[in-house]
C-alpha cells in the first residue's frame, strides 16, 4: 500500500470516528431531552396524586361555630322562602350539608341519614342540604325532582347562589360534599369529601358519628 493510499484510509477512518462521536453526542442530548420532557409530563400527575393523598379541608373545623346564613329553600314547608336554619336550630343538634351535585349517591345517603335521625326524635335534631350554584332558577326545579325521587320528606334542600358558599364557612371548591355535625352552636365532626369520596364506608362513618351530637344534647 502506497503512502498516498495509507493517508486516504486514515482520513476515512478519522471521518468515521468523528461521525460516531457526533452521533453519540446527539443521542445523549436526545435522551436527556426525552427525560426532561417526561418529567414535565409526569409533574401534573404527581401533583394530583399528592393532592388526592391529602385530606380535603372544608368549612368550620371542630370547636368552631357555624355562622348564620340564609338560602332559598326549594323543598319542605318553607319552600320559596329565604331562611336561616342555623338561626332556627340554635343549640339543638344539627346536620349541616353543603353539596355541589344532586346525584344518586348523595340522595341515597340522605335517605339513610333521614332514617337515622328519625330514631332520635327526642333530641329534636335538624338537618338540611345547601346546594352551591350560580344559577338558582335553573337548579331549583332539578332539586325538587331529585328530592322527590329519593323521598327526602324531612330534609329540606335549597340553593345558595354562590359557588363558594357563605363566606364565613370557607368551603373548599375541592369538596363536592361537606358534612358538619354540630350541637350547642359548635361543630363536633367535619367531613369534607371530594367527588367520589362519599363511599358506602364513608356514609356509614357519618351515620355512626351522629350519637356524638345527639348524646351531647341529652
Amino acid at each position: 500500500m502506497t503512502a498516498k493510499t495509507k493517508g486516504t484510509v486514515r482520513r476515512i477512518l478519522s471521518t468515521v470516528s468523528d461521525g460516531e462521536q457526533q452521533a453519540n453526542a446527539i443521542w445523549r442530548t436526545l435522551s436527556l431531552s426525552s427525560c426532561v420532557a417526561c418529567a414535565y409530563c409526569l409533574l401534573p400527575v404527581a401533583c394530583c396524586l399528592l393532592c388526592a393523598a391529602e385530606p380535603c379541608q372544608s368549612g368550620p373545623q371542630c370547636g368552631q361555630r357555624p355562622g348564620p346564613y340564609a338560602f332559598l329553600i326549594a323543598t319542605g314547608p318553607k319552600r320559596g322562602q329565604s331562611h336561616c336554619y342555623i338561626c332556627e336550630t340554635a343549640d339543638r343538634p344539627a346536620v349541616i350539608i353543603f353539596a355541589r351535585t344532586p346525584n344518586d349517591v348523595l340522595g341515597k345517603f340522605l335517605a339513610k341519614l333521614d332514617q337515622a335521625l328519625a330514631s332520635h326524635k327526642a333530641a329534636n335534631p335538624n338537618a338540611w342540604v345547601t346546594f352551591l350554584g350560580e344559577d338558582q332558577p335553573a337548579l331549583e326545579p332539578k332539586l325538587v325532582e331529585w328530592s322527590r325521587k329519593h323521598g327526602l320528606a324531612n330534609i329540606p334542600v335549597g340553593v345558595f347562589e354562590d359557588n363558594d358558599g357563605p363566606p364565613s364557612y370557607r368551603l373548599s371548591r375541592d369538596a363536592d360534599v361537606t358534612v358538619l355535625l354540630a350541637v350547642n352552636q359548635k361543630v363536633v365532626v367535619n367531613f369534607a369529601l371530594r367527588a367520589g369520596e362519599l363511599t358506602e364506608e364513608k356514609q356509614k362513618e357519618i351515620v355512626e358519628a351522629l350519637p356524638r351530637i345527639l348524646a351531647e344534647k341529652r
